[in-house]
């Protein structure tokens, strides 16, 4: 928005106060529905409720009214959206099929969490609660965000939901989206730092066959997560319509981002082009009210799909971004070689918006990458270490990073290249945020940044000896 130097150019972020996990994500008549937990009345966290927001091609939003708004005794936290084709639930018909969105009822009165219902015939404008809310409750405080989607092996709904204080997933049953039964428990499993939320279960092609799938249960943990904070695990195993069971390890309990910045993903139901589609809240819980933004506080990360990949004997979580109506690329450099030290692009490439892919040999170099959102004292450092095996981003000069001592920081992530393979990596920079994907995907790190507006260079670096760039290509996004 003109005036609002910091507003990012192609990550979701609404127009004023709060938001933090994504809810609801669902595709339904031409449209991609993105809720959100919302604060209706300021810039940190309270009052939740629903935003939400729709988009055509998952870059370009347009922000609608409040959907589920907060009451004196209800605080609405996180769930999901079905479309009921089948009206199972009768809360719609089958010319006019229902939205329902099932999601935690907070009683602020109680603090007890149940799962209630809401629905809409209208593309999800206007919401009507289920007079019977909450159809699902155990007399827990630590009892939320259900994940519903149709199981065609069964014929009926299936819920994930957290029982976060005990590091439980437990799933459940329907066949009407009211009535529940309880099928089977998860966990405790992987890390168990930090309380587990948002947890998402959904069946995901093996390398690149739709006929071969296995299923990923994903969970986000507020605390413990490598580059500190919050973060999201994933397992990979079976699911048989009662019980996941996950891999042994070390096929399961695996980080899904290796930054800073992404935690409570879900995925969308019903994408018409049957991808498995996830978008994050971009932010971390040890610092997320204290971010420099203003008039909104959160962001969302880009639309990912998830895939696994088969990766020496195990499978493995590959992610790609999902950026649609990209512009061919700008400039272009060709094959040259990185002695020792900084060298800097020329000014007509500088970006604070852009979609960077860069191929490169680390040689003889211990280190060796790129800079991105370079100016006056200030860069943000991508990289490979040679000798640790690891990939890197280093925001400790940034930009701010004043505003919590735990924000500068460099976070990193194992990535072992074979003898002669070359660091692939595909770095999404936006106005306040860089998400770096390597080696198709297999590794990602997302992370914010704070630079100031004229810090737009770009930069390629060599230490300790000389890399070998194969090829770089940049394509500026918006602004």
């Amino acid at each position: 928005m003109s005036g609002e130097p910091m507003r990012p150019t192609f990550h979701f972020t609404p127009a004023r106060n709060w938001i933090n996990d994504p809810n609801g994500l669902v595709w339904y008549d031409g449209e991609y529905h993105l809720f959100f937990q919302y604060n209706p009345l300021g810039d940190d966290w309270g009052n939740m409720s629903w935003g939400h927001a729709v988009s055509h091609d998952l870059t370009t939003w347009e922000e609608l009214p409040v959907a589920l708004e907060h009451t004196p005794t209800e605080a609405v936290f996180s769930g999901s959206v079905v479309v009921d084709r089948a009206n199972t639930s009768g809360l719609g018909t089958s010319e006019t099929p229902a939205m329902v969105a099932v999601y935690t009822s907070h009683d602020l009165l109680t603090g007890h969490q149940g799962q209630s219902v809401a629905w809409s015939t209208d593309n999800g404008r206007t919401w009507t609660r289920h007079p019977k809310n909450p159809v699902l409750e155990i007399g827990s405080t630590d009892f939320r965000d259900p994940k519903v989607s149709w199981y065609a092996g069964g014929g009926y709904w299936v819920m994930a939901v957290a029982l976060s204080t005990e590091h439980v997933v437990r799933l459940y049953r329907s066949d009407d989206l009211l009535a529940w039964t309880h099928l089977s428990d998860f966990g405790p499993a992987g890390s168990t730092a930090g309380i587990w939320e948002c947890p998402d279960l959904f069946p995901v092609a093996v390398d690149g066959d739709t006929d071969r799938t296995r299923w990923l249960l994903v969970v986000s943990v507020q605390e413990g997560a490598p580059a500190g904070g919050s973060g999201m695990q994933y397992f990979v195993g079976d699911f048989d319509g009662t019980t996941f069971t996950a891999d042994p390890a070390p096929g399961s309990g695996t980080w899904v981002d290796y930054g800073a910045d992404y935690y409570a993903a879900v995925s969308f139901n019903d994408d018409p082009h049957a991808r498995r589609l996830l978008i994050a809240w971009m932010s971390n819980w040890d610092y997320a009210k204290d971010v420099p933004t203003r008039p909104y506080r959160g962001s969302m990360s880009a639309p990912r799909t998830y895939e696994l990949r088969t990766h020496r004997g195990r499978q493995v979580l590959v992610q790609r971004p999902v950026v649609e109506g990209l512009p061919a690329p700008v400039h272009t450099v060709t094959a040259r070689d990185l002695p020792d030290g900084v060298h800097p692009l020329p000014d007509s490439w500088r970006v604070t918006s852009a979609v960077l892919t860069a191929e490169l040999d680390p040689g003889t170099a211990s280190r060796c990458g790129l800079l991105v959102r370079v100016g006056t004292g200030e860069c943000t450092v991508v990289g490979y270490d040679a000798a640790k095996r690891a990939l890197y981003v280093d925001r400790t000069s940034s930009g701010d990073t004043c505003f919590h001592p735990d924000f500068g920081a460099v976070h990193s992530a194992p990535l072992g290249l074979d003898e002669g393979e070359p660091l692939v990596l595909e770095i999404h920079i936006d106005t306040t945020s860089v998400e770096v994907y390597a080696d198709g995907g297999r590794v990602v790190i997302t992370d914010q940044v704070f630079p100031s507006p004229t810090s737009d260079g770009i930069a390629l670096f060599a230490e300790g000896g000389t890399a070998n760039l194969h090829s770089l290509t940049v394509t500026r996004v918006g602004r």
